[in-house]
């Protein structure tokens, strides 16, 4: 047992016992399922998007989850004006920047969010996290082409610069602040093949923040969470449709225990 997984499983306990809210500015494809895996993880997930309601309804949860999968200039207006007042008030906020890199709208916003808010964790694949440096980066509508190994080497130094924790997800995730660097193993094969994986591991980090003010340990303890259902659920399915059901059974049924003994986050020590 490591500190680290005694610190996830003191984290899932927490979030059960609590059930905080999280607030959600989510995309209209992941709505419903990321809702569900709050539900099934212990959370209580809110998805309000209105302009006229959000600094209201922020000022109530635990974490405030930024996902820029559809936007729309009144969504975009509306994530802003949650994330300054979350950012008022202390909350952590999640930035889950889908496609950015892909187009301009989605790049411009998600640099706006990070210039304008207090972002806590960003969360995205390579290609989306390499995006924020202006590196240039080759996407493929909101898959990733760059590799994890890729992102790494410049993680450090870009979260630095951005000011926040990286989350970067692949088949091994990276989280780092510049200083601290963490390492998770897990998943399956199958979750690229569902529709909301990421988002859900994005709504997953806001809840785990949500009791744990670390967001260094919070993303990583989320993903490894996350990485160690997406493995017991693939060992039943028979493919991506009852994946996605099984992942749910799975987030909802593993225990504080089960994580001590089996999620799989390690430190990564710089020379």
């Amino acid at each position: 047992m490591s500190d680290l997984s005694q610190k996830a499983a003191d984290n899932l306990r927490a979030i059960r016992r609590s059930k905080p809210l999280i607030h959600n500015i989510t995309n209209f494809v992941v709505m419903n399922y990321t809702a569900n895996v709050l539900l099934a993880c212990g959370a209580s997930p809110v998805m309000a998007h209105a302009e006229n309601e959000v600094e209201e309804m922020v000022a109530y949860a635990g974490a405030l989850v930024l996902n820029i999968g559809t936007l729309t200039d009144v969504w975009v207006a509306a994530m802003l004006r949650a994330g300054r007042r979350a950012s008022a008030l202390g909350k952590p906020i999640i930035l889950d920047p889908v496609g950015s890199g892909a187009t301009g709208l989605r790049t411009e916003t998600a640099k706006s969010i990070l210039a304008w808010t207090k972002v806590s964790v960003v969360r995205g694949n390579a290609s989306e996290i390499l995006s924020l440096a202006g590196q240039g980066s080759a996407t493929k509508g909101v898959d990733s082409t760059d590799s994890i190994e890729d992102a790494a080497k410049m993680a450090g130094a870009l979260a630095r610069e951005l000011g926040t924790t990286l989350a970067i997800t692949g088949p091994t995730d990276i989280v780092t602040d510049g200083r601290r660097t963490l390492i998770v193993e897990g998943g399956h094969r199958l979750m690229p093949y569902v529709t909301g994986t990421g988002c859900s591991a994005t709504a997953l980090v806001g809840a785990f923040h949500a009791v744990d003010p670390d967001p260094v340990s919070a993303a990583a303890t989320a993903l490894a969470f996350f990485g160690l259902a997406g493995e017991r659920a693939g060992d039943i399915a028979d493919g991506p449709g009852s994946f996605q059901i099984h992942l749910l059974d799975a987030l909802f049924n593993l225990s504080p225990e089960d994580l001590v003994r089996k999620c799989r986050i390690r430190e990564e020590h710089h020379a």
